[in-house]
């Protein structure tokens, strides 16, 4: 199993009074992914955002700048929001990335948890899934062809173009990231890409029909079940006890969940309703590191086995000491209990 780290770059500490300038903000984000390298961290992603709070709305800008800075540790988006961007220039970007990082770099396509980015980028709400059905075709596409043929709705048509530069890794790895949706878990089998589960609410062994769903669809489409690799992206926090854990994690989280509901209609984040989410079947993965390593192998056992694992740390507000302390913790002590 891989273990990794994803950010969005985010600043809910400007809720806590903590704030710092997003020049230091930024350079302490690298020096995280640094630090996940060096402590044998295999995945390090960056989300895609355009609002304020964080400073993620150029995601491949941030994982060259990382890249020029590490060595082993893998590259990703987490995720990059297709629907919004020329699948041509998002193909450029991350081929161009793989090649400065030796080979290191991986997109995770989705449509994001957010729908800033639509009317920023000039497209309608109405589009939502035909925009990402007709993209994630283009980008298949040019993943496969240098020079491309392809007609669609959404952009002009390409007639045998070809698209450079070539990334170094052949095929590129493209996985495709998801919530709760039946659709995409089926779309992602039949495509026989593999697939980034999103957790961060509820009891995390109810996703298993749903990826029951991927796995039938691609061995019916007639792609292999290595091929068929699952991801789990989940909220958590690793420190040295429990307590030191939940002391750290739980005023900031239950800070952003709180101001994010408000705008989704979730009720107020209570300790009740995080307490659910540190039981045992629950999607929050924070604690020891014993604690969660035995909560990380119980969930990938409900779930039929995971290839890969990310910790989502930022929606709590952590202070950089702890977040490269739990990067430490996660890296050099829990990553050989589970990996």
């Amino acid at each position: 199993m891989e273990i990794g780290i994803d950010s969005f770059a985010a600043r809910f500490s400007e809720n806590a009074g903590t704030a710092i300038s997003d020049k230091d903000a930024m350079a302490q984000l690298l020096e995280r992914i640094e630090h996940a390298d060096h402590s044998d961290l295999d995945i390090f992603g960056i989300g895609e955002h355009h609002r304020k709070g964080f400073l993620d709305s150029a995601p491949t800008l941030i994982l060259a700048a990382a890249a020029a800075r590490t060595k082993r540790i893998r590259l990703t988006s987490a995720v990059t929001v297709l629907s919004a961007i020329d699948p041509v220039r998002a193909f450029q970007n991350f081929a161009t990335l793989d090649l400065i990082s030796n080979g290191r770099a991986e997109m995770v396509v989705g449509r994001g948890s957010f729908t800033d980015a639509f009317p920023l980028f000039g497209y309608s709400l109405h589009d939502y899934d035909a925009l990402f059905t007709e993209k994630l075709d283009l980008l298949l596409k040019i993943r496969e062809n240098e020079f491309v043929t392809w007609s669609g709705k959404f952009r002009p048509a390409l007639k045998n173009q070809p698209v450079y530069p070539r990334p170094l890794q052949d095929p590129f790895p493209i996985w495709l990231g998801v919530g709760g949706t039946p659709e995409s878990f089926v779309r992602a089998g039949m495509l026989g890409l593999p697939l980034m589960v999103a957790i961060i609410g509820g009891e995390t062994h109810r996703f298993r029909p749903l990826i029951d769903l991927y796995r039938e669809a691609g061995l019916k489409a007639g792609h292999s079940p290595e091929k068929l690799k699952v991801g789990l992206h989940s909220l958590g926090y690793v420190a040295k006890t429990m307590e030191e854990a939940i002391d750290g994690f739980y005023p900031g989280y239950a800070a952003s969940m709180t101001n994010i509901g408000k705008e989704r209609g979730w009720p107020p984040m209570t300790k009740e309703r995080f307490f659910d989410q540190m039981g045992p079947k629950g999607a929050l993965l924070v604690g020891s590191v014993e604690e969660v390593a035995e909560k990380v192998l119980r969930h990938a056992n409900a779930l039929g086995g995971i290839s890969r694992l990310t910790f989502q740390m930022d929606s709590a507000a952590l202070t950089h000491d702890k977040l490269m302390e739990s990067i430490e913790l996660i890296g050099t002590r829990l990553k050989p209990l589970i990996g």
